[in-house]
């Protein structure tokens, strides 16, 4: 139990490190479309290659999000066959369906890690410096695989604290939760203790 709860704790250390480093890109994703348009219509002068840095970059943002989701399960879900079932029954098909989502990102992957080794045999270039696309889109495959670690870890939460699809807590909110729920038992006992006494 208490390497389940250390390594709660390192995904959700680790979830906010990539949505803080994603925010960031977004912004200068952003920045970066804005500066070029203004350049373009009021001085013609574009950025060079923006459009290839922002589309490039905006995978990077998309698949590195996607391993956050993977572990908070925080995506859009359709659950109305699933509320219907007994919590027994909708904890291992909430299982299932993380096994089914590995499976596919593990396609992706796949797929991806061709994508970059294309990349990298052809010298594909970006349009204006001519720089070599392929390590930027190495770090969107990362993504994605990083992505299959963080699934699988929330499928085996689900399998062994019956963790669902919805009830995602921080680690150390978990923790907290834990200490309160143990105190109130230990002050319970005590009072109980002290009432047979008496």
């Amino acid at each position: 139990m208490q390497v389940l709860r250390h390594s709660l704790r390192f995904l959700d250390a680790f979830s906010r490190k990539v949505e803080t480093v994603s925010a960031v890109l977004l912004a200068v994703i952003t920045l970066l479309v804005l500066a070029s348009a203004i350049g373009r219509y009021l001085f013609a002068w574009p950025i060079p290659d923006a459009f290839d840095f922002s589309r490039l970059f905006l995978g990077v943002v998309i698949m590195w999000g996607f391993a956050c989701v993977g572990y908070r399960g925080s995506h859009i879900k359709v659950d109305l066959f699933a509320l219907m079932l007994p919590a027994p029954v909708r904890r291992w098909t909430d299982f299932f369906a993380w096994l089914v989502l590995l499976g596919f990102t593990g396609l992706l992957c796949w797929k991806m890690m061709t994508r970059v080794t294309s990349a990298y045999d052809s010298g594909e270039t970006t349009f204006d410096l001519q720089l070599p696309v392929w390590p930027v889109m190495a770090l969107i495959w990362l993504g994605v695989a990083v992505s299959m670690l963080t699934i699988l870890a929330r499928a085996l939460m689900i399998a062994i604290s019956g963790a669902g699809l919805d009830d995602f807590e921080p680690a150390d909110a978990a923790h907290d939760a834990d200490d309160v729920v143990g105190t109130k038992h230990k002050k319970d006992q005590e009072t109980m203790t002290g009432g047979n006494h008496g």
